[in-house]
């Protein structure tokens, strides 16, 4: 290369070590080492691509139920390409003293595990969000911007700028540096706490020996307290002091006795019908006349309720332990149904009985055992009152249809057989 090109470069960086690299990659055309350079990345991109491939193909056939093996793959290439280009340089530097190329690959591929590590992480804290493509999209953009000023030698000049436009709290001196700083390790601490949340998740889900409201309590636990770690450490990593949160609590605490007795009550609420499992997801649960159906949903504040026609309850955990509520499926999810007929007084009931019990025992939904029963109640004005009796173990289903379907089968035959069904009657004598 021609002296005047570099002693015009080293001008034009002014030191800018980042930038001197950047421009003699360009300009080292005529330099052997430099197609060297081209040649050694060449082949350790191939090299980390073929194993990165066989890495995946045998990590596609595991199974994967925390998502680490996916994690696994997808940084498989950014790693292998990482480690054979440090070998790399670290051989080249008796051969070839000036291997820009090389300093200026390493932080690209690292900007590249950095963008595939902040998107893993938010697919796996927020796998059904809306937003998590455009914030991946935002942290994507501020990664590789960000590396482009670093390797432009431009971010020295940004940070520089940012320090000296500053203010101070008390005796502690805060400037815009600073507090990007914050921010970003406050983020970062957060995500990377949610993302270990999400792997404790899915291995409790997994579990299939512990009950489904213990695991959903468990998870919330953990979660929260994950969250908590993350934002206390991140308060000591940016360098503030976490005593000064003692105020707070206490002030959070004199709140939650005054004006968020509900609030805090629901929230305890649920946390007792989690651990003893009183109601569980699945359940058919009824709190009052108008309000009843299965459990869809157990949350640390509310629990909802959908019944047959589609209505959804959201009832507050204190209703369900305040209060005496119907369980119909607490401990055995088989319910009794019930349905009536009146026959003539002149009707055999010996027969219709056992009848009526052969009616319901054909049923699919009924069970044999409890087996269906007809039971004579009382003698009316009109007729006889019978009842029949069976048992369901899919209540969930609902009984009305059931009791349709036996309520016509039990018509078809009375009409079949000739048995009366009575109808009121009144019997007028005129006097004189």
């Amino acid at each position: 290369m021609d002296t005047r090109t570099t002693s015009s470069i080293d001008a034009a960086a002014s030191g800018d070590a980042h930038l001197v690299r950047f421009l003699r990659s360009i300009t080292d055309l005529s330099n052997p080492g430099f197609y060297v350079q081209i040649l050694a990345i060449l082949i350790c991109l191939g090299v980390a691509w073929y194993l990165a491939r066989c890495l995946r193909q045998r990590l596609a056939r595991a199974q994967d139920r925390m998502g680490l093996l996916q994690a696994m793959a997808e940084q498989a290439f950014p790693v292998f390409a990482l480690l054979l280009l440090s070998i790399a340089k670290g051989l080249s530097q008796n051969y070839l003293p000036a291997a820009h190329l090389l300093d200026i690959c390493i932080p690209l591929l690292l900007s590249l595990m950095v963008v595939r590590v902040l998107r893993h992480m938010l697919q796996r804290s927020f796998p059904h969000s809306r937003w998590q493509g455009s914030i991946s999209r935002i942290f994507s953009i501020l990664v590789w911007g960000w590396l482009a000023l670093f390797l432009s030698g431009i971010a020295p000049e940004i940070i520089h700028a940012l320090e000296t436009v500053g203010f101070s709290i008390g005796a502690q001196q805060i400037n815009l540096w600073m507090l990007l700083n914050g921010l970003v390790v406050i983020v970062l601490t957060l995500l990377f706490s949610l993302w270990a949340a999400s792997l404790v998740e899915n291995r409790l889900m997994g579990v299939t020996g512990i009950d489904p409201s213990l695991r959903i309590v468990l998870t919330r636990m953990s979660k929260a307290l994950f969250v908590l770690c993350a934002v206390l450490l991140s308060f000591s990593l940016i360098g503030l002091d976490i005593t000064a949160l003692s105020v707070f609590t206490g002030a959070l605490g004199v709140g939650l006795g005054m004006g968020l007795q509900k609030i805090a009550s629901n929230y305890v609420s649920g946390f007792i019908i989690l651990l003893d499992r009183s109601i569980r997801l699945g359940n058919i649960v009824q709190i009052d006349a108008q309000t009843g159906g299965t459990v869809t949903q157990i949350t640390t504040r509310y629990t909802v309720l959908r019944n047959l026609v589609g209505l959804e309850f959201i009832v507050p955990n204190e209703a369900l332990v305040a209060n005496i509520v119907q369980n119909q499926t607490f401990s055995d999810s088989r319910t009794r149904v019930l349905t009536s007929v009146s026959v003539a007084y002149s009707s055999d009931l010996e027969k219709i009985l056992p009848l009526l019990e052969r009616i319901a025992r054909v049923q699919p939904r009924v069970l044999a055992d409890p087996g269906p029963r007809a039971v004579i109640v009382r003698f009316a004005d009109s007729g006889i009152d019978l009842e029949l009796s069976f048992w369901i173990n899919d209540p969930e289903n609902g009984t009305s249809a059931l009791r349709s379907q036996i309520n016509l089968e039990i018509w078809r035959r009375f009409r079949d057989e000739g048995i009366e069904i009575p109808f009121p009657q009144r019997e007028v004598r005129l006097l004189g």
